[in-house]
């Protein structure tokens, strides 16, 4: 176990049990149990990574809002997974196609929940399992709601997969910019070869883009004619979704 995170973890614990009340060094370092030396250091890492602020007035530590940040983006992830079943069965019953729910971690999705496709051949992927979400769309689909700048941040882990993978930023940054335009994002074998999807962001009660919806499956079933049928669908199961968590915003403009 690493000892230094432990105390890290140990010493925000000691100061969000406080509901709010400012502990100097000193009170801290007792409550922890650490040395004022380790407890200072230990405070100086939180305080530089925004975990906790120092009243230069008293000296008193207390926690900022990041971690309440982190908690609430946990908790909407988790509502979407728990809402999103039957929105992802319709889905599942409209196209035929296996259908994901994924949040993003980083530069990565996570498939949080599926339902596999009836059809004999289908694409493969796992709850839990990992996909580059610059080359999938669900991943696409929400990459296309982050900060501007977002994308940019890990420019050195973006590598093609296959020949149709969009690895020059400036592409990526242009289709990103579509999607938030249109509404949904496609993947034509840029993950795998010879697999593709279509998927839209969920949104939650705060406007934000908590999850994606979609579907994937091979591209000699989901021809560019099939997405273009697909979308709308897509797009109105991912409405449906959002507001049944909260959302009451009008950006996909559809009745």
């Amino acid at each position: 176990m690493d000892k230094t995170l432990l105390k890290g973890l140990t010493v925000l614990e000691a100061i969000s049990r406080l509901d709010g009340q400012a502990l100097t060094l000193d009170e801290i370092s007792s409550e922890v149990g650490l040395t004022l030396s380790n407890t200072h250091r230990t405070l100086q890492t939180l305080a530089h990574a925004g975990y906790v602020r120092r009243d230069p007035s008293t000296g008193a530590y207390g926690c900022t809002l990041k971690m309440f940040e982190l908690g609430a983006r946990q908790l909407a992830n988790l509502d979407a997974r728990k809402f999103a079943p039957p929105f992802m069965r319709e889905l599942a019953r409209r196209t035929s196609e296996t259908v994901h729910l994924s949040v993003l971690d980083g530069v990565d999705v996570v498939y949080v929940d599926k339902v596999d496709s009836p059809q004999p051949l289908l694409a493969y992927s796992a709850v839990g399992g990992r996909a580059p979400a610059y080359a999938v769309a669900t991943g696409k689909a929400l990459l296309a709601f982050q900060a501007p700048d977002y994308i940019e941040h890990y420019g050195n882990a973006i590598q093609k997969h296959t020949d149709a993978t969009h690895v020059s930023m400036p592409v990526l940054k242009q289709e990103l910019a579509d999607i938030s335009r249109i509404g949904y994002a496609i993947n034509r074998g840029e993950w795998r070869a010879g697999i593709g999807g279509i998927a839209a962001p969920v949104f939650n009660g705060l406007d934000n883009a908590v999850a994606a919806l979609g579907i994937s499956g091979p591209l000699e079933r989901l021809t560019n004619q099939k997405m273009a049928e697909y979308a709308p669908v897509v797009q109105q199961i991912a409405q449906q979704l959002s507001a049944h968590m909260g959302y009451s915003g009008r950006y996909f403009g559809l009745a």
